[in-house]
């Protein structure tokens, strides 16, 4: 069974900066195109971030020139480094496929806040 796993969330002030990372037991990242996902309080889970088999990203409006996400098949993660962190930023973070999904991960909380 495929169990995702995420790290590196936290309390953060505005303008900070935060490297979330993913990885995975049961399966392999190397063969997909990979995303990262946020869920804030009372929102719908929205897409943040993709990176194509080849590594090309792609990113929502909101994020662009702030978050670089990027993957290491090697050691099987997908990271995203978050800079110039708004409170708008603050959510809930999960990595998945971009389609048809593995189960969500518990994903880390990020909060940003002075």
């Amino acid at each position: 069974q495929v169990q995702l796993v995420e790290s590196g969330g936290g309390l953060v002030q505005p303008g900070g900066s935060l490297t979330l990372s993913c990885t995975a037991s049961g399966t392999s990242f190397s063969g997909w195109p990979m995303a990262w996902y946020r869920q804030a309080q009372d929102d719908e889970r929205e897409l943040v971030a993709t990176i194509t088999v080849g590594s090309t990203p792609y990113y929502k409006n909101a994020v662009k020139g702030r978050f670089t996400i990027s993957r290491d098949n090697a050691k099987n993660t997908v990271t995203l480094q978050m800079n110039s962190l708004q409170p708008a930023d603050t959510a809930v973070y999960y990595c998945d496929k971009v389609s048809d999904l593995w189960p969500w991960g518990q994903g880390p909380q990020v909060t940003v806040s002075s």
